[in-house]
């Protein structure tokens, strides 16, 4: 058997788990992040972390094959860098990689968040034993993650599968870096929950759920912003399917709690928009594992390494 040890590293908190190629975590750490404090504070943070894992059913960290560390916004896989760091303030190209690996004497690999969440899920999860899986997760923003062989396809510079910047509304609405009318600010949980509150109002709407829940109860003008985003949606994935026509989609994040409002109908528009000879082959399955950030980054090492 071997192992790997998986670094969940967020705005909030860090953890780092120890985990075998099969995916079962043995010894975890956790602990806020106190980003406030700067990268080398963090990153001493993670070493220690790192040294505090129990490796009894490894023998020790001598027998761990590699590090792998998931973290949020775009990242420069082959130098092993963040590219953009909005919630890890001073981590844009701080190269924690390297300082882990010269401390540990082992491969560490680093990947978006979203990335390591979908290998996970292609690995262990829905999208197991498929040639390719493309996996999405909506949620407070829209994420992909392109799997082929059990291998994430990460692009030229670290930014394939960032999805949330595709267009899917012509002169639509403009968020932070994205396009006007991509999808993250059209249809994410939080535009969603945006809209809702705009026509519908604050005092019904707290969330996306809600949303989705008043136009199953007949409320029209919620209808109409659970019709647009179903559309668009489809649009997305459709879009995905034609360039790279993967054996499955698998869906995740927060938003899928509300999935008995809308997978039906995002399977029959998602088909609708696609060739005729692609309809019924490319399936939309749920995400299985509960927790694929940590365990994802561990897989990072495992299909680096293969």
């Amino acid at each position: 058997m071997k192992y790997y040890i998986g670094i969940d590293l967020g705005g909030t908190n860090v953890r780092t788990l120890l985990v075998d190629e099969k995916g079962t975590s043995y010894s975890e750490v956790k602990d806020a992040t106190e980003r406030e404090n700067g990268p080398d504070y963090v990153c001493a943070k993670i070493i220690r972390q790192i040294e505090s894992i129990d490796y009894t059913v490894c023998g020790g960290i001598e027998n761990v094959q590699g590090i792998g560390i998931g973290v949020p916004g775009p990242v420069d896989t082959v130098n092993g860098v963040m590219i953009m760091a909005t919630n890890l303030p001073g981590f844009e190209q701080y190269p924690i990689c390297e300082k882990l690996s010269s401390r540990f004497n082992l491969p560490v690999f680093i990947d978006n968040d979203a990335n390591v969440a979908g290998l996970a899920e292609a690995l262990l999860g829905a999208g197991k034993g498929k040639p390719s899986c493309y996996y999405v997760t909506i949620s407070t923003g829209i994420g992909g993650a392109l799997v082929v062989d059990g291998k994430l396809v990460s692009g030229g510079r670290g930014h394939a599968g960032e999805v949330g910047n595709i267009i899917v509304k012509n002169n639509g609405y403009k968020f932070g870096g994205l396009n006007p009318g991509a999808i993250e600010g059209e249809a994410s949980g939080t535009a969603i929950t945006r809209k809702g509150k705009e026509i519908l109002g604050d005092d019904k709407v707290a969330h996306a759920g809600d949303v989705f829940r008043l136009a199953d109860e007949g409320d029209v003008k919620a209808q109409g912003i659970v019709d647009e985003v179903i559309s668009e949606w489809a649009t997305l994935f459709a879009n995905i399917a034609h360039t790279v026509d993967p054996h499955c989609f698998v869906l995740g994040g927060g938003v899928m709690k509300s999935k008995k409002y809308f997978l039906t109908k995002l399977e029959e528009q998602f088909n609708a928009k696609i060739h005729v000879g692609m309809r019924g082959f490319i399936p939309l399955l749920e995400t299985e594992l509960e927790d694929c950030g940590a365990i994802g980054a561990a897989m990072l090492p495992m299909s680096r390494m293969k």
